[in-house]
């Protein structure tokens, strides 16, 4: 099983390669989530089988999206979905977790210091209170589409993108903030999933 689950996320990273030791870090972070994540409510108990599916693998998703990223922030964070997993993978990208309650905050410092990414940054705050620009912000289970792009064109470098998670429901007519260009990155054969949308200013 260990193996097989290490196989399926290098195939929803790809093609950024995931050698033995990025391996091992995606797998001390799904423990730190079955550990800590899941009591603390961060995570759905039900969840528990199908972590490394459900929310490392769908977060891995985005990987080939940060080739030429430097910085990145992931908007209400949470239990760093998906900020951590593409911090783990893209270590050439700086990645600021932004949290805004003190626990989760607390949470994500403690996996950033025990996977020693030195990549990572976390705020323990909104992530609208934030004025460096980004390169890339990321926007999973964070809000719906309008909202996630509202708070994200403040924080953007000029051509800079937002990568919204969506659900299979995600109409690309009917849910596109006003100004915006579109572009769908399909879902890598996840159950239930939907595509990462690629928003830039039109």
């Amino acid at each position: 099983m260990f193996h097989v689950k290490h196989e399926a996320w290098a195939r929803w990273a790809a093609p950024v390669p995931l050698d033995p030791s990025l391996l091992a870090t995606l797998h001390a972070f799904e423990e730190l989530l079955l550990e800590r994540a899941i009591p603390m409510g961060m995570v759905a108990p039900e969840d528990a089988p199908r972590i490394a599916e459900r929310h490392i693998g769908d977060s891995l998703r985005a990987a080939p999206l940060l080739a030429e990223a430097e910085r990145a922030i992931d908007l209400g964070s949470g239990a760093g979905l998906p900020g951590v997993p593409l911090a783990i993978v893209r270590p050439g990208t700086g990645f600021v977790l932004a949290e805004r309650r003190r626990s989760r905050a607390a949470f994500l410092e403690v996996v950033a210091d025990r996977l020693r990414l030195a990549n990572v940054e976390v705020y323990a705050g909104v992530a609208e209170a934030l004025t460096a620009p980004f390169d890339v912000c990321l926007a999973r289970a964070f809000a719906n589409a309008v909202k996630a792009w509202e708070v994200a064109r403040e924080l953007l470098v000029d051509g800079g993108r937002l990568l919204y998670w969506a659900g299979e429901g995600f109409d690309p007519e009917r849910d596109r903030p006003a100004g915006v260009r579109l572009e769908l990155f399909p879902t890598s054969g996840l159950a239930n999933g939907g595509p990462v949308v690629i928003m830039t200013r039109q």
